[in-house]
């Protein structure tokens, strides 16, 4: 060994054994702190100080009291701009349900007159068959009618026709926000790193959490509804307009500048065109983000397919709620793949068959005068306009009768199953979490991000964590990662080993493609109607909705990583003598490591979102806790329980980031 060579191996050789040992001695210590009398510690440590607390609910509170009631731009209150903004808002939300579901209507209560009615089911199907045709052929024109008639059939229209009048515009205010945001960031790096915490937040928060404040600012109705979600469903936009725009050769921008555009027209004319295609990937998400919340916005006035399955989980109806959840299934399908065709299309060169194109356009001229003049129709004759009672179908009473034999023959093997879950493993990891001591918990947090991404995530992710205890829910939020934490892990437990078996198998995959899908787009309060059926309220409850509901990207993640490993190395292994169990663990499973820690990621962000719903069932969470705010009108309260589920959220997000980052760097994959 050389003089040179010495010092650096000196200096590596005690810091190897550190990095061996840290977990393990973190382990040892948080059981021995566990283990521990009360008395063994100061009473702080158990219980964070109320006289350490800063009061951040009241300030809140106060500031948006002050705001409403006192604060002025001069010759108008800040009240009455709000006002003034909603009544500007609801104009385009008026109009759209006038057309789809209400009619156009002079006069108020019997008063009222019908000037021109809202289309007929009979049109609306005749446009949106002719408009998905025309975008996606008949691939997309088949099941676009089939859907519809569904919603005719069992007495859905109605509803759905107030749901996508309300989507349809929340969906078009945040796209355009979202891409003019997304120029904005492009344009201003500041602007960017400004922006970027803020969309951490809007995503990972409760709807919840600011359903109140814009009540508060607009008051009560479907314009504060709309408000809440074009907040939840724009961050995507605006991060997929960023890449989108980003993204765009650098050869289009200098062909723009070379024929002399000016910025406007560069952005308009050359990036926005180009980048398209990316950009319906936004508007497809924002779409899906609107449908997912029209439950919750039906508490505050939204009205609709979500205000009936709102009801039937109150009255324990569960044909109705699952006839109206399956509604709202169709609407996000039909929406989904008219928005996925639509971005298809952006990207297709013209049709160059002339005839075929001017039979098309002939084709979509006579459809769509049918369909107007079948709507005058209905001006003179109102009464062909509703579907006929005798012709719709339910399958209420078959699900009402489903679940009520399961509740009668199996009673006892359920509560066996639920008093086993909660005394094995529910009840333990509860008390385990609320007997840690709160600076050790935000320690370990801090040592977790500095291990994986060095001071700063350390510093970022402990100051989330101290957070909750500052503002006085420390115990709540524990209950809160207690729960989510055995829901992700037996989502995990079920959505790994499935997603290996299905990416292998491609029609199982099928299979399994399709109930995912299901889940995924089926509304999370339909979750919640059986099973509270079935369990009654409580934390099973609750952990079997969550688990239902994330469970999809734990399968969908790891499909996707263990398909992908390269076929060379498939090959090497088999040609090496590797068994085929040995090509599993020895080759997909430790590749695709970093595909299934981010579809873990996306399980903990949809558990999150799930469990502020089950607060309705009985939890006593963060979720719970804004729930309550909400009843209350405690408009700081809600919004600082909603701040720690997104710092929960966060937490996660970044940890797991930083290790699959770190995993594909090891692995000499792409960051």
């Amino acid at each position: 060994m050389s003089f040179a060579e010495s010092p650096s191996r000196s200096l590596e050789l005690p810091r190897l054994p550190f990095r061996r040992l840290l977990w393990p001695a973190v382990l040892v210590a948080t059981a021995i702190l566990v283990m521990l009398p009360a008395s063994a510690l100061p009473a702080w440590a158990w219980k964070y100080p109320s006289a350490w607390q800063i009061p951040l609910s009241p300030w809140i509170s106060a500031f948006m009291k002050w705001l409403m009631e006192r604060a002025s731009f001069g010759l108008f209150t800040v009240h009455d701009a709000t006002r003034a903004f909603a009544w500007t808002l609801d104009l385009p939300l008026s109009f759209a349900k006038s057309l789809l579901a209400t009619g156009f209507v002079q006069g108020l209560g019997s008063d009222a007159v019908t000037i021109v009615p809202a289309i007929p089911w009979f049109s609306m199907i005749m446009v949106s068959v002719v408009a998905a045709f025309a975008v996606g052929g008949r691939q997309l024109a088949i099941p676009m009618a089939l859907g519809l008639v569904y919603l005719v059939v069992f007495g859905q229209w109605s509803s759905a026709m107030v749901t996508l009048a309300s989507v349809l515009v929340s969906s078009i205010l945040g796209s355009i926000g979202g891409l003019l945001l997304g120029l904005a960031c492009v344009r201003w790096r500041a602007l960017d790193r400004m922006v970027s915490p803020v969309l951490d937040v809007a995503q990972t928060m409760p709807v919840f959490a600011y359903l109140l404040p814009m009540l508060i600012l607009f008051g009560f109705g479907p314009v504060s509804a709309m408000v809440a979600t074009v907040i939840y469903a724009m961050p995507p936009m605006v991060r997929v307009s960023v890449i989108a725009i980003r993204a765009v050769p650098e050869e289009v921008l200098a062909l723009g500048r070379m024929t002399g555009c000016t910025r406007r027209q560069l952005t308009w004319k050359m990036l926005v065109p180009t980048a398209l295609p990316a950009l319906m990937v936004g508007v497809n998400q924002v779409i899906m983000l609107s449908l997912n919340v029209v439950i919750i916005a039906s508490m505050i006035g939204a009205g609709g397919l979500g205000w009936d399955v709102l009801s039937a989980l109150r009255s324990l109806n569960i044909g109705a709620g699952l006839e109206a959840g399956v509604a709202i299934t169709v609407l996000a399908v039909l929406l989904d793949r008219f928005a996925q065709a639509l971005a298809v299309r952006s990207a297709r060169p013209p049709m160059r068959d002339e005839a075929a194109r001017l039979f098309r356009r002939r084709a979509i001229i006579v459809a769509l005068a049918l369909a107007v003049v079948l709507w005058l129709a209905t001006a003179f004759q109102p009464e062909i306009a509703p579907y006929p009672d005798a012709w719709r179908l339910s399958t209420g009473p078959f699900w009402n009768q489903l679940v009520s034999w399961i509740n009668i023959t199996f009673f006892s093997t359920l509560e066996a199953i639920k008093t086993a879950i909660l005394l094995n493993v529910l009840i333990p990891v509860k008390r385990f979490m609320l007997a840690l001591p709160w600076p050790w918990v935000v320690a370990i947090v801090a040592i977790a991000g500095w291990r994986l991404g060095g001071w700063r995530l350390a510093l970022t992710v402990g100051l989330m964590a101290l957070f909750m205890a500052v503002v006085g829910l420390w115990q709540a939020s524990m209950i809160t990662v207690y729960l989510c934490g055995v829901s992700v892990i037996i989502s995990a437990l079920i959505g790994v080993p499935v997603g290996v078996a299905a990416a292998q198998r491609p029609k199982l995959w099928r299979v399994v493609e399709a109930v995912i899908d299901t889940l995924q787009t089926l509304p999370t309060f339909v979750y919640l109607i059986p099973i509270v059926m079935l369990f009654r309220v409580g934390d099973f409850t609750a952990l079997i909705a969550i688990v239902l509901y994330a469970v999809a990207p734990a399968i969908r993640y790891t499909a996707h990583g263990v398909a992908r490993i390269s076929p060379h190395l498939i090959e090497a292994g088999a040609m090496n003598g590797c068994t085929r169990r040995q090509i599993l663990t020895r080759i997909r499973l430790p590749l695709a490591i970093p595909e299934i820690m981010l579809g873990i990621n996306q399980t903990i962000m949809l558990a999150l979102s799930m469990l502020v719903i089950t607060a309705l069932v009985g939890t006593r969470d963060l979720g719970q806790v804004t729930f309550a705010a909400l009843a209350k009108a405690d408009v700081g309260a809600g919004l600082v329980a909603g701040f720690c589920v997104a710092f929960i959220g966060m937490i996660a997000d970044r940890l797991i980031s930083a290790g699959a980052a770190r995993m594909k760097a090891r692995r000499g994959l792409e960051a």
